[in-house]
């Protein structure tokens, strides 16, 4: 089976899971929803990558799902190391370590073990323009973390749209399961 993503007019986690739902019935999602909320992801906000990897560790999920978790969340702290000029285990996330973007990543996982792709191929990605509030104040679209995780091999669509169209943890996510891009 390929999966195929249509990131041209935006590469959001929300726009990920969207996707990935397209290919899911109703019950399946459902159960897969489920399977994530019993998981046991704190509501609370992870700070840096070691607590992520904890709280990844602590996870009732299965190995595979936290070694993809695992990968993505390394892509991230990798990213902010890089932006921050700092060592990897000494990254301080903001947004992308609360316990939302955790969930979030964790039932996207979830799916893509479901739905086992033998290949992901997707459009070059929609980073969007123009300026972002965020915990380091007003930055450009896309932001720096963003950017860094794009800078490896990810191309971006031409055309800008306005505002923060991917985000860290989404250019992650790409970085982790897309095997090859191409213009549909």
């Amino acid at each position: 089976m390929q999966l195929y993503f249509d990131f041209s007019k935006g590469a959001r986690r929300s726009d990920i899971l969207g996707q990935l739902k397209a290919n899911l019935d109703d019950a399946t999602w459902a159960a897969l929803s489920m399977e994530a909320a019993k998981a046991g992801v704190p509501k609370g906000h992870h700070h840096g990558i070691v607590e992520v990897r904890q709280t990844i560790d602590n996870l009732n999920t299965g190995q595979g799902v936290k070694e993809d978790l695992h990968a993505i969340y390394e892509i991230l702290a990798n990213a902010e190391a890089q932006v921050h000029g700092c060592a990897v285990d000494d990254t301080h996330f903001h947004e992308v370590g609360n316990g939302e973007a955790i969930l979030n990543t964790l039932i996207i996982c979830l799916i893509f073990r479901y739905l086992h792709p033998d290949y992901v191929v997707a459009s070059p990605v929609q980073t969007g323009s123009g300026k972002i509030e965020c915990a380091h104040g007003l930055m450009d679209v896309p932001a720096p973390a963003t950017a860094a995780i794009l800078e490896t091999g990810i191309p971006t669509c031409e055309e800008k749209l306005e505002g923060e169209l991917c985000t860290p943890t989404s250019a992650a996510i790409i970085k982790h399961y897309v095997q090859e891009f191409r213009t549909f």
